[in-house]
């Protein structure tokens, strides 16, 4: 694929009307993106998601968290889940979405006026649970979609629609697949 420009605000701020127009309560998931290794990805037809697992066969729970006093995974951030339309607009091509390392990209608005902590999400066969820590990027966000992308996603508009996504944990075991509807509960 050729070499990717990064956007500006300008082109960034244009399409926050599009993002806006998410569904709230029903919505469709786009992408399954599992995370063998660091910096590995894998974009599934069917996922698996398990109570102690997350993802089957991600690498959440054996990479651990600096977010916990032992190193080990950090449960309330078992899956990372973004808006389908921030990452269709940060990245331009289907083909960079796995990039940004969320397990679930989603068409479904995920602001925190619409799903607070604890919040439930119907998902194929499963059930996942919205948690209060902030999904926020990393350097590797930047390096893939540019600074202005995280200033944007973290601007204080972009925490209010959590443009840069949000953490989630599984409550019900289940398979979920690409096009399956992702109800609010």
């Amino acid at each position: 694929m050729e070499d990717i420009k990064h956007l500006t605000m300008q082109e960034l701020e244009a399409g926050l009307a599009e993002i806006r127009q998410s569904p709230q309560d029903d919505g469709v998931l786009e992408m399954i993106v599992r995370r063998p290794q660091t910096d590995e990805r894998e974009v599934l037809a069917v996922g698996e998601l398990d109570l102690r697992e997350g993802l089957v066969g991600d690498n959440w729970r054996t990479r651990g968290s600096s977010k916990t006093a032992d190193g080990s995974a950090h449960p309330e951030m078992q899956l990372n889940i973004m808006n389908a339309r921030v990452i269709a607009l940060i990245a331009r091509h289907k083909e960079r979405w796995q990039l940004a390392g969320d397990q679930l990209l989603v068409d479904l608005d995920l602001s925190a006026e619409n799903l607070p902590p604890g919040s439930r999400l119907a998902v194929g066969t499963a059930v996942i649970e919205v948690t209060a820590v902030p999904h926020l990027g990393c350097k590797k966000f930047v390096m893939r979609f540019g600074a202005k992308a995280m200033k944007f996603v973290n601007a204080p508009e972009g925490r209010k629609l959590r443009l840069r996504g949000l953490n989630a944990k599984v409550v019900q075991p289940g398979v979920v697949c690409v096009g399956d509807r992702i109800k609010k509960m």
